[in-house]
């Protein structure tokens, strides 16, 4: 029998909530700290050591020891150092203690984190600052318990070494800009304009015995070797099907170790291939979501060892089955509670969210290659534009109604658009339900599905942070240009008309409601100029081009130094992992399957040579022995030359060395592949030094 689950009371138990705050605050403390909160003005150094204070008490009170200010440098993970709360005293006691200066900042070595130049060896000092937006945790981690500060991380000069920075900068600017839109239609109690996601975490679930027997998937999170076992998902079984109990059991534990941390998992599903799932919450401000995406990832990791179980975030860990992405669902609300997303039942009079929808048409279809960029990492490279996630071009899918709209408004005409309608099923005991007055597209990268957007790109181990702090942006700077229009013009109305009427004319090549995974498509987008960015290595450089440079420099979101700070370390990264595995295929076929193969060789040469000896028929054998050293023979110089190319790479660094690791790696890794995987299917399975994709499938 299952135990009860009081779930109001277990939910955000780990967290020191505003709940929390209420009740173990002075209520002019609290009062304080909440406009502070609303405002982003800097907190009292009382109110501060008083915050701390309570915070240490309730940290203790859940076991806590030691604290943290939790960050996320540029290495697609978070950081943290733990200090006690001890405190030495002159008679040689020690209090438990949290002052309001060690809350509010910490001081870790800025010189051991990617920076891309920023800081050097010498250059140690950084700093992490709370973001008091982002509520602190309590990190369970087994027999220890850690109080987690959520902050901000920058060097000495106040430049940006983290995911984090430049997403709260990108905030405040499409804030700052909304509300002046949100001005225009005479809304003068919007004080703020807040960007929610919802980011959908697809990932996999193997064995782990079967996992600690796979090198590659040790080394680098996916296969590098490995066929295809006899069934895959050509079924289309998996997709929404029964969860099997060892992995409920994990959703379970998953569910409950989330709810604890104040994360509103809510939905859970089997994807589209085998041992693939999905972990879907309910939407957060953008740096909340933010940072609860990180500790889903770090969780989902954790409670899946005590399951003798091991998540693959990868991308793509195995070849031939669909790869995981993480949909980032997109919106913008005021503080009175108005989606500025949402059309309403009249979308074509509704001429507030027109302008929105203008803005971000101009937004997308002018820095297509900057969101490319953001959703770029070298895992996505084995998904964007293979028919399982949306291609590597940037377009928008609006549906059926909003397109006609926006058609009529571009014509000119007063026709008016459907609405929604009453879809029948035939079934005289199923209700009559109201369809939607827009499809869905899963070939889109970037689909709007009714009150918010779907950016479909975001790789499934990245940090969400730098799509959004893109998104943002973007959408700043569209709504900045149209409010100092329409600010100065005389005649608002007739402005508003022509300004959305122009716009929409003029950024209508990004609307593509088709299949985005048809050749068609790849050749039409090239007919209307949208870039085509098919590599990380490929999209990198639009960071650092002068219309990047000066758009995040207008809006106070990057300067041009920790831009190209950014360039180098992506290069740096896409070099550094391509290097990883390359020296994995090495390792594993020189160490493993070579031998395992030519100790196969040797068993076939002699099982064939006693059936000669007896007068048997060994032409099969021969065949067989035959196409085992010609692959063999393949295999061993596919090595000799990826070594060999490897070496090279070596000796080249920053752009330099991604490209070579991009156009001669890769390929050279593949030729390696493709004997190895032949092989895989005649070798006595007995003999084969790893397990089978099969096993990693079907095993769980």
């Amino acid at each position: 029998m299952s135990e009860y689950l009081d779930i109001p009371a277990l939910y955000g138990s780990s967290v020191f909530s505003e709940k929390e705050m209420r009740a173990r605050l002075p209520r002019e403390i609290y009062k304080r700290l909440s406009a502070s909160m609303a405002t982003g003005e800097e907190l009292d150094p009382t109110v501060a050591d008083a915050v701390a204070s309570a915070m240490k008490e309730w940290a203790i009170e859940q076991g806590a020891t030691h604290y943290t200010h939790w960050f996320q440098p540029l290495t697609g993970t978070t950081a943290e150092k733990h200090d006690s709360f001890i405190s030495p005293q002159k008679d040689g006691s020690v209090i438990m203690e949290l002052r309001g200066k060690e809350l509010i900042r910490g001081e870790p070595d800025a010189s051991s984190f990617p920076s891309g130049g920023i800081r050097a060896t010498f250059e140690a000092r950084g700093y992490t600052v709370w973001d008091i937006t982002s509520p602190a945790f309590i990190y369970d981690n087994g027999d220890t318990k850690t109080l987690c500060i959520p902050t901000a991380f920058c060097g000495y000069n106040g430049e940006a070494l983290d995911q984090k920075t430049p997403l709260l900068r990108s905030m405040e600017a499409v804030s700052r800009q909304a509300v002046r839109i949100c001005r225009l239609f005479g809304d003068n109690l919007t004080q703020r304009v807040t960007t929610s996601v919802g980011p959908e975490q697809e990932y996999f679930i193997v064995d782990r015995e079967t996992y600690l027997k796979r090198k590659d998937l040790i080394f680098t999170g996916r296969t590098l070797f490995g066929a295809m076992p006899p069934k895959g998902q050509e079924m289309e079984d998996h997709y929404f099907g029964a969860i099997k109990e060892r992995v409920s059991n994990y959703m379970k534990d998953l569910d409950i170790e989330l709810w604890k941390l104040g994360i509103p998992a809510k939905t859970e599903h089997n994807e589209a291939a085998p041992a693939q799932h999905e972990l879907a919450p309910i939407y957060n401000t953008t740096n909340v979501a933010t940072d609860e995406n990180m500790l889903v990832m770090n969780v989902m990791k954790k409670v899946a060892l005590r399951h003798g179980l091991v998540c693959l975030l990868h991308e793509k860990p195995f070849a031939g089955v669909n790869g995981s992405g993480k949909h980032n669902n997109w919106s913008l609300t005021t503080d009175t509670g108005h989606n500025l997303l949402e059309p309403g039942r009249d979308p074509q009079k509704n001429w507030m969210f027109l302008l929105v929808l203008a803005a971000m048409m101009k937004a997308v279809d002018e820095h297509a290659g900057l969101l490319r960029m953001s959703a770029a990492n070298p895992g996505n490279d084995h998904r964007l534009g293979a028919n399982e996630a949306p291609p590597a071009i940037i377009s928008m899918f609006l549906g059926d109604q909003l397109t006609a709209v926006v058609d009529h408004i571009i014509r000119g005409s007063d026709e008016s658009v459907p609405s929604a309608s009453i879809m029948r099923v035939g079934v005289s005991t199923l209700p009559f339900i109201r369809r939607d007055a827009t499809d869905r597209n899963r070939t889109s990268p970037f689909a709007f599905t009714g009150n918010k957007f779907e950016f479909r790109m975001v790789p499934s181990s990245g940090c969400i942070a730098d799509a959004n702090t893109v998104l943002n942006t973007i959408a700043a700077e569209a709504f900045q240009a149209f409010a100092d229009e329409l600010e100065k013009a005389e005649d608002f109305e007739f402005a508003l008309n022509a300004l959305i009427r122009r716009e929409m004319t003029a950024h209508q090549r990004i609307i593509f409601n088709g299949n985005g995974y048809t050749d068609e498509w790849v050749a039409e987008a090239t007919r209307r100029g949208l870039p085509n960015l098919r590599s990380m290595v490929d999209a990198v450089p639009e960071l650092v081009k002068p219309a990047s440079i000066a758009l995040f420099a207008h809006q106070g979101v990057f300067t041009e130094k920790e831009l190209r700070a950014r360039a180098d370390v992506s290069f740096e990264l896409y070099a550094k992992t391509i290097n990883i595995e390359a020296l994995t295929m090495i390792d594993m076929a020189g160490k493993d399957i070579v031998p395992a193969v030519a100790e196969y060789g040797g068993k076939l040469a002699w099982s064939a040579n006693q059936a000669m000896q007896a007068g048997m028929d060994v032409s099969v054998q021969r065949e067989m022995l035959a196409r085992v050293n010609v692959l063999l023979r393949q295999t061993s110089d596919a090595l000799a030359d990826l070594r060999a190319k490897q070496e090279k790479m070596a000796a080249l660094s920053g752009q330099e060395q991604a490209r070579y690791a991009h156009d001669v790696i890769c390929p050279a890794m593949e030729v390696l592949r493709a004997p190895v995987d032949h092989l895989e299917m005649i070798v006595d399975g007995r003999l084969w030094p790893m397990p089978t994709y099969g096993d990693l499938l079907f095993n769980v």
